[in-house]
Order: structure tokens, then C-alpha cells, then sequence
């Protein structure tokens, strides 16, 4: 019973991860399928540039809320229960992760857009929220002040994340923050540098495409 607990967690996970909140906006919207423009991705991003910035901000909104939907609803379906693996203990806050990790691939993979979906940054902060909303809106802060000042998201984007994982490392020293926190935004990190990787290349040639 509590394993399938977990696994119903990372199925939901990833099938709420998985909705195309940009495809789907933009295609109501102005009709476009918005993975044939710019980047090719479904995030706001690529939103804001097709289809306008009021759509790109909705499309934040709509996935930050999908992700932090995922991990809430573990508690719900959790609870305090526990699983336990070779004598090791997983309870609610690995569900969590496990959670996360499900949202963000559903994101990046979505099955209901053929597996072209975005680069996980949006989602990522959407299950921060969930796990502790300061840490998050730090992280937001990280991310629109540096696209702001460089006018590249994808610096501002790489950045916030790995602001993120510096502020955890303190937090889980000093202030008993649970260490699993500290692995998944080490492993968000990764995740998010290799969807943009394409970005840093063009960063380090000088030719990526400028915010408005």
C-alpha cells in the first residue's frame, strides 16, 4: 500500500508536469504551435517572444502552479507514512523530491506534447515553492534581476538555480534544513545547465538572443 503510494506520487507528478501550459496558450491564443518558433520549447520564454509578454507571464504562473500542485499533493497522499527499502527509511520529504524530479521531467518530456516541452526552470521553482517558498522567491529574485541586468534569460535562469543550491548548502548546515533538499537542487542544477546547454554555447560565442 505505501508503495504504491509513492509510485501513484511520481505518475501524478509527472503527468501534471506534463501539461503543455505554453502550447497550449499559445495555441488558443494566436493559433501557433509555439514549438515550431524561436527555441522550439514550450516555455514562457518562447511564449513571450511568439506570442507576446502578458501570455509569456501567464504561461509562469500556469507552470509554476502545475509543479507546486505535484508536491503538495504529496502530503495528501503520503501522509506520514513510510516506505521502507534495505532498512532505509523514505518518507514524505523524499516523496517530495521524488515529486519534483517526476514535475520537471514531465515538463522537459511531456507526453502530451510529444516529449517537446521546455527546460525545467519554471517547474523547478513551481516545486520550491511547495517545499519552502523562501528559498524560492530568493531564487526568483536571483533570476529576474540578473535577465534584467544581462537581458539573457538563460544566464539569469542558470544563475538563480545555482544561487538556490549556494543558499541550501548554509541552511542544511547551520539550520538542520533536510539534506535531501540540498541533493535535489544539486541534481536541479545539472538538469537545468544540460537543457541549456545549447544556450551557454551560443552565451560563450556571444550570439544569444536578448529579452525584448
Amino acid at each position: 500500500m505505501i508503495m504504491a503510494k509513492f509510485v501513484a506520487v511520481v505518475i501524478m507528478a509527472y503527468l501534471l508536469g506534463s501539461i503543455p501550459f505554453g502550447l497550449i496558450v499559445s495555441k488558443l491564443k494566436a493559433g501557433i504551435d509555439v514549438r515550431k518558433y524561436g527555441s522550439g520549447k514550450t516555455g514562457a520564454t518562447n511564449v513571450m517572444r511568439a506570442v507576446g509578454t502578458k501570455f509569456g507571464i501567464l504561461t509562469i504562473i500556469l507552470d509554476v502552479a502545475k509543479a507546486a500542485g505535484a508536491v503538495m499533493l504529496v502530503r495528501v497522499i503520503v501522509g506520514n507514512s513510510f516506505l521502507t527499502i534495505g532498512g532505509m527509511s523514505l518518507h514524505w520529504q523524499i516523496a517530495q523530491v521524488m515529486a519534483g524530479l517526476a514535475a520537471v521531467a514531465g515538463h522537459n518530456w511531456p507526453i502530451f506534447a510529444k516529449f517537446k516541452g521546455g527546460r525545467g526552470v519554471t517547474a523547478y521553482f513551481g516545486t520550491l515553492f511547495a517545499i519552502s517558498p523562501p528559498v524560492a522567491i530568493f531564487g526568483a529574485e536571483v533570476l529576474a534581476v540578473s535577465a534584467l541586468h544581462s537581458r539573457h534569460m538563460s544566464l539569469g535562469s542558470i544563475l538563480a538555480v545555482l544561487a538556490v543550491w549556494c543558499l541550501l548548502v548554509p541552511l542544511t548546515i547551520t539550520h538542520n534544513f533536510p539534506p535531501i533538499y540540498l541533493a535535489y537542487s544539486l541534481a536541479a542544477v545539472a538538469l537545468v545547465v544540460y537543457q541549456h546547454r545549447d544556450n551557454v554555447r551560443r552565451l560563450q560565442q556571444g550570439t544569444e538572443r536578448k529579452l525584448w
